[in-house]
């Protein structure tokens, strides 16, 4: 059983709504940096430059500013450059794949009779990780079980079908409804067909290349 006090994130929690136009939530950031600090719109202004009528333009977010504009607010406000960016919403990726439509892709054990289609693929992201989902079948063919090992975690659900499964030197019974979530630098993989075929989701998470 998962220690519930180590799950700190609330997985409903919702964010602050973040402003579309880059333009007003540098000027949003600016106002409430500003005001939290007590500064007028001339206080401001004086210590960087910047004239009050353009700081006023810039807050409201009628203008798009210089980046040594914005280098100038962020050193008059005493913040890093890039907190005056942190009310921007970025376009944040998503993939849906309807039933049966997931793409058949080659791995290491498409060359044992595993079939791998893969559910969906986010590139590059802000999160620092890849997740790569997968609905893997196994079938009478699927007679040669070679033992995977790779960086990152790794989460099982079985949908259909029983199998013996390896992870390191332990044999886990996996049928449906069953699920394994585990470090997948040791080696694993399904050691024995028990009923076939056989389905299950595989979901690999591992950093993102830097």
């Amino acid at each position: 059983m998962a220690d519930r006090s180590r799950l700190q994130q609330n997985p409903h929690a919702v964010k602050e709504p973040r402003e579309k136009n880059l333009e007003v939530a540098i000027g949003r950031q600016v106002r409430e940096l500003r005001k939290r600090q007590r500064m007028t719109g001339a206080d401001l202004a004086a210590q960087t430059g910047i004239s009050v009528g353009m700081l006023s333009k810039i807050e409201n977010g009628v203008i798009s500013a210089s980046l040594n504009t914005i280098s100038a607010l962020a050193h008059g406000l005493r913040v890093p450059l890039v907190q005056l960016f942190a009310g921007y919403e970025e376009e944040r990726g998503c993939m849906h794949v309807k039933a049966g439509q997931g793409a058949e892709i080659e791995r290491a054990g498409t060359r044992a009779g595993h079939q791998y289609n893969l559910l969906g693929h986010i590139g590059s992201n802000n999160s620092g990780v890849v997740v790569e989902p997968y609905l893997i079948t196994l079938d009478s063919s699927s007679d040669r079980f070679p033992a995977f090992q790779h960086e990152g975690i790794e989460f099982l659900y079985m949908l259909e079908g029983r199998v013996s499964y390896r992870h390191g030197d332990k044999m886990y019974d996996l049928e449906p409804g069953d699920s394994l979530l585990f470090d997948a630098d040791s080696p694993h993989g399904p050691e024995q067909l028990i009923e076939i075929p056989a389905r299950y989701l595989s979901i690999i998470t591992y950093p993102q290349a830097r």
